[in-house]
């Protein structure tokens, strides 16, 4: 068998064999059928809760490129890379943080978010030059789920050429890039409901861990006050509603307090909200907050606001 072969059999790759539970499908009727699909989520969360030990190991890599202001990069292909770019677009309208800092990269570029590009995935030339552009603080993580795509091969080889660090997310605990990653992340969600069909199974659990990172990363570095968003970008009414509750929640003041002190704050929230938990004007609460920047280093208070807070006495 050549290796070519080999490769579009994928005997190693999970994803690619028959699922058991899922044989006759098609005799099915309908809710028996959507029974059936439901059901065979259930070992996910238990397969990527069986990485949480790589999952934290990448955030805190992450976390020391985000002190020394690198970006985060995503690299996929297909339905990971459209996750990816999922994950890194969300992060601007729920916490301020844009592509300056978080940057995803889809094989066949933003036409292949709505469109297949033939043959993009399979670019591995595309892949290197994406990570040899890096810079050392920076970090690649690319998304697989069969942990061989080549355009991610490429991102990760690049990447790793700059000295900056890699992390591999794929479902098949044998991933061959794993060998280019400094930490790999390889939740096994076996065979897909559908074979090969990793828009399923596989793509459910990337897109848990993408988000769980993310998240993670982001309240690590202050961008929370407790679980509330306090670098929300207000763009529409309900976003707008929702900055003037989380400072009602926080502090118990009434709604029009938090409104007249969000307005006096030109809509940032971490002023208005220091100014209704301390009794405090505008500027005594910019004051102690100057003192105290977001930090990730600061335990128990990432985004200086208890510090703020404990100053004012």
């Amino acid at each position: 068998m050549t290796p070519q072969f080999d490769y579009l059999i994928g005997h190693d790759v999970p994803t690619e064999q028959r699922n058991e539970s899922t044989l006759g499908i098609d005799r099915l009727a309908t809710g028996e059928l959507v029974t059936r699909l439901i059901d065979a989520n259930a070992t996910i969360h238990r397969a990527v809760a069986a990485q949480s030990g790589q999952l934290s190991a990448a955030v805190e890599a992450a976390l020391i490129s985000w002190v020394a202001g690198g970006v985060i990069h995503y690299a996929g292909a297909g339905t990971s890379g459209r996750l990816a770019v999922l994950d890194a677009v969300e992060l601007l309208p729920t916490y301020g943080v844009g592509e300056d800092r978080v940057r995803a990269h889809l094989a066949g570029g933003a036409a292949a978010m709505m469109h297949a590009v033939e043959g993009a995935e399979d670019d591995r030339a595309a892949g290197e030059e994406l990570g040899a552009s890096l810079a050392p603080t920076d970090v690649m993580f690319g998304v697989t789920a069969s942990g061989r795509t080549p355009f991610v091969a490429g991102a990760l080889s690049g990447a790793r050429s700059r000295g900056a660090t890699t992390i591999l997310l794929a479902s098949n605990p044998a991933a061959e890039l794993a060998a280019l990653a400094d930490i790999a992340i390889l939740p096994d969600t076996g065979p897909e409901v559908i074979t090969g069909s990793t828009r399923m199974n596989a793509a459910t659990a990337q897109k848990i861990v993408l988000n769980t990172f993310s998240t993670a990363l982001m309240v690590r570095c202050g961008k929370t006050f407790d679980n509330l968003m306090i670098d929300v970008r207000a763009t529409n009414e309900k976003l707008r509603a929702r900055t003037v509750r989380m400072i009602v929640q926080a502090s118990g003041i009434s709604p029009e307090e938090a409104r007249g002190n969000l307005t006096e704050a030109g809509g940032h929230i971490a002023p208005a909200l220091v100014m209704a938990l301390a009794g405090v004007d505008l500027a005594a609460a910019k004051a102690a907050l100057a003192a105290f920047p977001p930090d990730p280093h600061r335990a128990g208070d990432p985004s200086g606001i208890r510090s703020a807070l404990a100053a004012l006495g």
